[in-house]
């Protein structure tokens, strides 16, 4: 992290002159400290003294998931490429691509929804308000929400056809939320989530 020493009549010059040697945005971007405060001499004139700040800029919370992501990724040695894509709403989506997208998304999506979570952490270590992280590869997100909408339609008719309730296997919240969402609408059947963590599961019933 790149760090300099800045001085300026008062500490506000020297924190706006480190805005701008650190290609910050604005000095909310940036940490900094003072060295020295200004000091006025005798008679405004003879032995005056600028302030001297330490500053260096703040880590961006979206580059520190981008860093992170990349990292992880080397170091599993896959052929994948990553895009990063922000949003004005504090979310930032991560597009995995390559020759063999599964070696990233793993069963059921296990594998990227674990490294979801790590870049999640990785990222939110420098938020002063939380973001969102979102990674997706070979477009997995959309085709297993599909997928999901499908089985609950699937499992909601075998629930009523036989009068009984049909438990699905356990998911992650995101994807339990997919199962609720495309029958709530439905007046014979209900969902609700039953078990704990990390082995929580939907069960689908006849009303």
């Amino acid at each position: 992290m790149k760090i300099v020493k800045v001085s300026g009549k008062t500490i506000e010059e020297a924190v706006a002159s480190a805005v701008t040697e650190l290609d910050a945005k604005t000095k909310d971007h940036i940490d900094y400290k003072v060295i020295e405060e200004p000091k006025k001499g005798f008679l405004g004139l003879l032995g005056n003294r600028s302030a001297l700040i330490e500053a260096q800029r703040k880590p961006d919370p979206a580059e520190e998931a981008d860093r992170f992501l990349r990292a992880v990724i080397e170091d599993m040695g896959v052929p994948i490429q990553v895009a990063k894509e922000e949003t004005r709403d504090r979310k930032v989506m991560f597009q995995l691509y390559g020759e063999d997208p599964g070696i990233v998304i793993g069963r059921h999506g296990k594998t990227l929804d674990s490294l979801q979570y790590l870049v999640q952490l990785a990222a939110n270590r420098y938020a002063d308000k939380h973001i969102t992280i979102a990674i997706d590869a070979g477009n997995y997100r959309e085709r297993r929400r599909e997928t999901l909408k499908q089985l609950a339609e699937n499992l909601a008719s075998k629930a009523e056809r036989t009068g009984g309730k049909v438990e699905l296997e356990p998911m992650p919240p995101q994807e339990r939320k997919i199962i609720h969402a495309a029958l709530q609408r439905s007046r014979r059947i209900k969902t609700y989530s039953d078990g704990t963590e990390p082995r929580r599961y939907v069960v689908i019933a006849p009303v």
